[in-house]
């Protein structure tokens, strides 16, 4: 029996305009009962991705359409968890050793590399 070869389509990537909404993000996420957390890998030493993923459901006749919500940076976070806490003051987002009292905390995972699925910007044509 001949093997056949498995081919996964790269996810939709939605680069976001800052931390902020990230953070907004993954906490409404992990809020609703999710599993959350921030993924972490360096495409260059000057240029860190930091994105979660999330499966939009029942998109149109698919199960779901899995994305990645991302952010760049020039540097390296300095912390292991973005925290949030939202109140009638405003949003609050920092990145810490540790967790907080008050703030909802999202451990930040360092990766080895890119994901293979996972394309940045990069134009994709179906193949035919």
């Amino acid at each position: 029996m001949a093997s056949e070869e498995v081919r996964v389509e790269p996810i939709l990537a939605v680069k976001l305009a800052s931390i902020n909404d990230l953070a907004r993000l993954a906490s409404s996420a992990s809020t609703m009962g999710h599993v959350t957390y921030v993924v972490h890998f360096a495409e260059t030493p000057e240029r860190h991705i930091y994105g979660i993923f999330i499966v939009f459901r029942d998109y149109y006749k698919l199960y779901g359409l899995p994305m990645f919500y991302y952010i760049e940076s020039k540097e390296e976070l300095r912390g292991n968890y973005i925290l949030f806490r939202s109140d009638d003051s405003g949003e609050q987002v920092e990145v810490s050793k540790g967790a907080k009292p008050g703030y909802i905390a999202i451990p930040i995972v360092n990766l080895a590399g890119r994901i293979p699925i996972v394309a940045l910007g990069e134009v994709r044509q179906k193949q035919s």
